[in-house]
């Protein structure tokens, strides 16, 4: 049990500090908080109180530890249940009416004050009045499993981010009632000993989760304020090289046109095809780090009310032309009213319809689409290029990184359309397997954009292959 204490009260500690805005995650973090103070009481019954009491000169201690044990013991049986349907309410979504959701957590503990006011106190034998306890935790443990399976994942993409939750807190949680309840309130006593198993099989699915396809979004955290970290250095360092270079770059140019204008006025034509190659050169590096400030300098929103489905459509549209023998497919309905800066969400989509059609070097299929969930709009574009393994995917918003080198990539198309969904509170997602292609997902949080229906939602798009196809526009 004290593996099982020490890593549940690790594992609630990560989670509350993580991030404190969210509220699955802090209440997921009182799960854990109240399962470790279980395997605290068990600790204390078995090692340090026998112990204090084997040396016979600690009796104040051994009561005191005695207590604190008593108020683990009993924080746990009823802390568990209690905060577990709290995070299956948060993790299910959908809101609830303002009143409800401000009184639900003060209804919940009603159950818990009855219980320990009106039943037993504790003792060894019996912590908790088990027959009593019984009729209210396992229903809210019950109801908790329930809501957490019936929830479905904001995308395809984020399935695996669900299935790691499922698998790491539910077979604990449901073993949990089983050993702590149930059977104790058929007469089957200390059933508690073999919760260790699934909570340490919980903890190992957590951690591997944690550092592979996430958990709750922590990994997506955590790379997020690498990103973050990331581009704020190159913005500083870009603007400081933009500097430096402009002067530099304006010095060449007004000592070179000095030199061209005295090569013409002596017909020296070897030398002014040498300062010409100077000018040329000069310009281009001039021209190159502004391209890159441009990128990555510090953006300014300028926000207004946009119909997302339309602007989506608008940016699509204008790669018809480009498409080649590719066939791109677009749907996004019109009747989202969205707060945000047109300009720069169209040039991030446009980065990444850009980069999926060259992806596919002139063949194959390519999909934009609008979808709803409960919180957020999210806009997809996926081709069926050749993808990227799990390396590449892992750097592919890293600022000046590209799987295709030479020309004019620098590497920060998807740094920049990262740049503007974090500007305007929603992520840039990627979901790439070698051989299956790419997608990437703009997901915009309904909050965040201030997104409004407006009227009746119309599914329009089309489908278009090459340049001279003809594109329905109607629903």
């Amino acid at each position: 049990m004290l593996f099982v204490w020490i890593a549940l009260w690790a594992v609630s500690a990560f989670l509350l500090l993580a991030d404190r805005r969210s509220a699955e995650l802090r209440r997921l973090s009182g799960v854990a908080f109240f399962g470790g103070t279980g395997a605290l009481a068990a600790v204390l019954d078995e090692r340090f109180i026998p112990y204090l009491d084997g040396l016979g000169r600690y009796g104040e201690w051994t009561r005191i530890l005695y207590h604190v044990q008593a108020a683990s013991s009993v924080s746990s049986y009823y802390g568990v249940p209690y905060f577990f349907l709290l995070f299956a309410i948060s993790y299910r979504g959908g809101r609830l009416p303002r009143k409800l959701s401000v009184a639900l957590p003060a209804l919940l503990l009603v159950p818990i004050a009855c219980c320990l006011l009106f039943t037993p106190t504790y003792t060894e034998r019996m912590p908790i009045a088990y027959t009593v306890a019984v009729w209210w935790a396992v229903p809210y443990i019950a109801v908790g499993v329930l809501l957490v399976l019936t929830r479905k994942p904001r995308h395809a993409a984020w399935s695996s981010d669900y299935w790691i939750v499922c698998l790491s807190v539910l077979p604990p949680v449901v073993f949990f009632a089983v050993m702590n309840f149930i059977l104790p309130s058929l007469g089957m006593m200390r059933m508690w000993v073999y919760n260790a198993w699934f909570v340490g099989l919980g903890v190992v699915v957590f951690v591997l989760g944690l550092f592979t396809y996430g958990f709750m979004g922590l990994s997506v955290l955590v790379e997020r304020r690498r990103l973050d970290s990331a581009m704020r250095a190159v913005t500083s360092g870009t603007a400081i090289l933009n500097h430096a270079i402009k002067n530099d770059a304006g010095k060449i140019k007004l000592f070179g046109e000095k030199m061209k204008a005295y090569a013409q006025s002596t017909s020296q034509p070897e030398l002014l095809e040498d300062i010409e190659t100077v000018l040329g050169a000069s310009g281009h590096m001039q021209e190159m780090i502004s391209r890159v400030h441009r990128r990555t300098e510090e953006l300014e929103l300028r926000p207004g009310d946009v119909d997302l489905g339309d602007l989506v459509r608008k940016t699509a549209d204008a790669y018809f032309p480009r498409l080649g023998q590719v066939r791109m497919e677009v749907s996004a309905p019109a009747g989202w009213r969205c707060r945000l800066d047109p300009a720069q969400v169209s040039e991030a989509l446009n980065n990444l319809i850009a980069n999926a059609i060259e992806a596919m070097d002139g063949q194959g299929e390519l999909a934009v689409r609008m979808t709803e969930t409960k919180r957020e709009l999210v806009v997809e574009v996926r081709d069926t290029g050749p993808g990227m393994d799990r390396r590449q995917s892992a750097r592919a918003l890293e600022p000046f990184y590209t799987t295709r080198g030479g020309g004019a990539n620098f590497g920060l198309g998807l740094p920049y359309a990262y740049h503007v969904m974090r500007k305007h509170g929603g992520m840039l997602h990627l979901d790439s397997r070698l051989g299956k292609g790419t997608g990437a997902y703009l997901t915009f949080p309904k909050r965040a954009v201030r997104a409004e229906r407006i009227g009746q939602i119309k599914a329009q798009g089309g489908e278009a292959v090459g340049a001279n196809s003809s594109v329905d526009r109607g629903g």
